[in-house]
């Protein structure tokens, strides 16, 4: 482990000899192994060590100064400091970040899920292995384009001139497969699928290769889509990435930035189905990259941005917390600029719904498994998005994969045309959510 008593006493040997009585500094390492495989063979097998620090500095003026540095020895943290403290001289003199007033809060130890990294060779045969068994699986798959299968520690730590220090450490595994299926007269199909666990002994292989199977088969057979008004079922995936895309609706540093769909005066304001209920949970059980901390120190926590329909929540930095009069959700990464992000999303239904559906007995009703081009196809701003996607027509329970389309809406009607969560959630890296079934999307097909 990093040696953080030894750092947290350097940084203030440094600091008392450079005259800086207030300053902070969070980092973070990652110590990585990864491989991909083509043909039966290695692609590319890489490791890395690399470490990130941040460095803020307040002079005597109440200014701050920031600099990054990716050394962790005593010298490269000292000139981190003195680089600070220079730059404090240029700092913001409005709305001026300082620790948050949590960084000292105690956080209860937590269970340690570290491992000890497992050898290359195995890596590199447990994935030679997965893409023979996929290709084997059906004899339309020629081949797994894009895969792999890493293992990664990572370690991160703040500490701070008023005494605050915080470490923690985990480790995880990756697996990743992308298929890709051809048939004669037909255009290439393809599905992905990934896993992630706390440990390669624990990683859920086979249902990797049972799902990217599953999905590529099922592609085959592709159809147009006449265009129109459709009845959608997101899957969890899918729904959690137009939750991300849309995040500016709960973000506090978005809202105080004017980027926001919300204004200062939007909590309490209805914006969806009475019966929708949104969390952000950092340390949800089932979040294997769970953060006990943020980029200020402040503990991360459970919070409830909307409930029954309302918004009742915001994430928020120790810095906008103050500006909104509240307290910080442990919703920050610190950098030049202090911005705030979700963690690990919850979505779930408090309440009972009119009727409830079932894709078996589905009819003329699109599922949308992967949203594709959220990059461009998303106005975060004005609240539309117009995206490809790969899913099914659903037809008296038969899936039949769509040839090309996209969806397209506005997030905000989105929320409020929600007609049914399922009882089932299933566990993504970005969260908790069941498939959720919206009335009314226009689907452009043929």
């Amino acid at each position: 482990m990093l040696p953080i008593e030894n750092l947290a006493q350097s940084a203030q040997e440094t600091a008392q000899r450079l005259g800086v009585k207030q300053y902070d500094i969070y980092g973070s390492s990652v110590e990585e192994m990864g491989v991909e495989v083509d043909g039966g063979a290695p692609k590319q097998v890489q490791a890395s060590n690399r470490a990130s620090v941040i460095v803020r500095v307040w002079n005597s003026d109440g200014l701050v100064g920031v600099t990054s540095t990716t050394d962790l020895e005593p010298a490269g943290l000292a000139l981190a400091l003195e680089t600070a403290a220079e730059a404090s001289h240029f700092g913001v003199r409005e709305h001026i970040p300082d620790f948050s007033p949590e960084a000292l809060t105690p956080i209860p130890p937590g269970p340690d899920y570290t491992v000890a990294p497992s050898p290359i060779t195995e890596l590199i045969e447990t994935l030679i292995k997965a893409e023979a068994d996929l290709l084997g699986s059906h004899p339309a798959i020629t081949s797994v384009p894009y895969n792999g299968l890493s293992e990664e520690t990572i370690e991160r730590f703040y500490l701070n001139s008023a005494g605050a220090l915080r470490q923690e450490r985990r480790s995880y595994a990756a697996l990743y497969l992308y298929s890709r299926a051809e048939q004669e007269g037909k255009k290439p199909r393809s599905a992905g699928a990934m896993k992630i666990s706390r440990s390669l002994q624990d990683l859920d292989i086979a249902g990797c290769l049972a799902e990217v199977t599953e999905k590529t088969v099922s592609h085959l057979d592709y159809r147009p889509i006449a265009s129109g008004q459709y009845r959608v079922v997101f899957s969890p995936r899918a729904f959690l990435s137009l939750l991300s895309a849309f995040s500016n609706l709960y973000n506090a540093q978005n809202i105080l930035d004017k980027q926001s769909l919300s204004t200062p005066d939007s909590l309490g304001q209805t914006l969806a189905v009475p019966q929708f209920c949104l969390r952000d949970n950092a340390l949800h059980p089932e979040n294997i990259s769970a953060e006990g901390f943020d980029g200020e120190g402040t503990p991360t926590r459970a919070v409830d941005l909307i409930q029954n329909g309302v918004l009742t929540g915001l994430l928020h930095s120790s810095g906008t917390a103050k500006r909104f009069q509240t307290q910080p959700t442990g919703n920050a990464n610190i950098g030049a600029k202090i911005t705030v992000g979700a963690h690990f999303y919850e979505v779930f239904s408090d309440g009972a719904w009119e009727q409830s559906y079932s894709l078996a007995e589905a009819e003329n009703v699109v599922w949308i498994d992967k949203l594709q081009a959220l990059h461009a196809g998303v106005n975060a701003l004005q609240g539309s998005f117009s995206l490809p996607f790969d899913g099914w027509l659903m037809k008296g329970g038969e899936r039949i994969s769509i040839d090309a389309a996209t969806v397209a809406g506005d997030f905000r009607d989105l929320l409020k045309s929600i007609i049914y969560l399922e009882p089932e959630a299933e566990t993504t890296p970005g969260g908790v959510c069941p498939r959720v079934w919206v009335d009314g999307l226009a689907i452009t097909g043929e």
